[in-house]
């Protein structure tokens, strides 16, 4: 079974739509150049808003130390996404499971790149673009994907209701991650998308 993960969730009714219609986790943004982004008090209305069994993570990108701790200290977190520089050390220093995210170019050893982050629950990739550290809505060639694999991927980048399924069937991820695929306006997300989105995920 697929998981999936909604991220950028910006308001309550999103989560809530988004854990009705089956989503495993809802992603929340903690990251200020992100039309996602949220702040600690929203982020609390939101995830007190989610029924049991729904994962919460947060996603970050290079932030101070301290930065992450506060908001840990804020809003209940089960899992963390880094998405710039990190290294392991430092992914690992927050005391929760993480995710590290990869953006995915042409050439990579991405048995390579994952083996950087031993610590990590599973690797996200998603489609390369200079100076955006995630959320492209970009779909990258996914034969880089290696086969073999001793990590769970996250696959990211561009994914619609049009195409996941083929994603799915072509690349065998743990889990898919989407955002802008199923919003109608960047942060704020369609619940028939959603939908949708998932139907064609756990479809056979």
């Amino acid at each position: 079974m697929v998981r999936v993960k909604i991220c950028g969730i910006t308001r309550p009714e999103d989560a809530l739509a988004a854990a009705q219609a089956g989503a495993d986790a809802i992603g929340l943004v903690f990251y200020a150049a992100s039309p996602r982004a949220v702040d600690c008090a929203t982020a609390r209305r939101i995830v007190d808003a989610l029924p049991p069994f729904v994962t919460t993570v947060g996603l970050f990108v290079d932030a101070a130390p301290e930065e992450v701790r506060a908001i840990l200290a804020s809003v209940p977190l089960d899992l963390l996404q880094f998405h710039g520089d990190e290294t392991d050390a430092y992914c690992r220093q927050f005391a929760r499971p993480y995710m590290k995210a990869l953006r995915v170019r042409a050439g990579d050893d991405l048995n390579a790149m994952a083996a950087q982050w031993p610590g990590a629950c599973g690797i996200l990739l998603d489609s390369y673009k200079q100076g955006v550290p995630g959320g492209t809505g970009e779909v990258f060639d996914w034969t880089l994907i290696p086969s073999e694999r001793p990590w769970n991927l996250i696959l990211a980048g561009g994914l619609e209701a049009a195409n996941v399924a083929g994603a799915v069937e072509r690349c065998h991820p743990w889990a898919v991650d989407v955002s802008g695929g199923v919003e109608h306006s960047k942060g704020i997300k369609d619940a028939r998308k959603i939908t949708s989105f998932i139907r064609e995920v756990k479809r056979d």
